[in-house]
């Protein structure tokens, strides 16, 4: 009996550091997504690092697109209502993996190999974001590199943007893809729109 208690432990155990194992594995395809569509098994990381005034965030994740792009359905719709309510005068978010991974927990993936980080977005109004980034939290297990475009001026048609991560160490990305935009520069908030968001070789 305890011997098969004993094996029915180790088979567990060898599962779970396979599984975390597994987490650090790439997938072997062209595109690594961020997000593709509400629910979607290819979504890789979670938008759960809310910063500055939080408090003027919302996140509607199922936003049905007007015109679908690269095959997606739905889209990410972010209200911003730039009221300073945590008075931090900006806001923005994080992607992570786990959620709620400020370096503190193991995690991300190694995306070695993949050159760029590509993504649609648009807004209902020109909106002045300070910044896209991958990468860029700090902490015991820190992402590994980070890099960015900014500032970036959205407007209502919808661009697809690019940030080059050709020189990039990407061994452990747990910030998959930020936004963050200033009170001052958009003094009537903004609603931000994203889609395919995703990591190309």
């Amino acid at each position: 009996m305890k011997k098969g208690i004993f094996l029915t432990l180790t088979v567990l155990m060898a599962a779970t550091v396979y599984a975390e194992q597994g987490k650090k594995v790439t997938e072997n395809g062209q595109f690594f997504y961020v997000y593709h569509d509400k629910g979607d098994r290819q979504n890789h990381y979670i938008p759960s690092g809310w910063m500055g005034d939080y408090g003027d965030l919302k996140l509607n994740d199922g936003f049905v697109r007007d015109v679908p792009k690269d095959g997606g359905r739905t889209a990410i719709e972010w209200t911003y209502s730039a009221k300073a309510t945590n008075g931090a005068n900006w806001a923005g978010a994080f992607w992570q993996n786990p959620a709620n991974n400020w370096g503190s927990l193991p995690g991300g993936y190694d995306l070695t190999g993949y050159k760029r980080l590509t993504f649609w977005a648009k807004a209902d109004r020109p909106a002045k974001i300070a910044e896209f980034k991958v990468g860029g939290i700090t902490g015991e297990h820190s992402d590994s590199d980070s890099a960015n475009l900014a500032p970036v001026e959205v407007t209502e048609k919808w661009t697809k943007y690019t940030i080059d991560l050709a020189d990039k160490n990407l061994t452990n990305i747990i910030g998959g893809f930020a936004w963050s935009a200033s009170r001052d520069d958009n003094q009537e908030g903004f609603k931000l729109y994203l889609d395919e968001i995703r990591f190309e070789r």
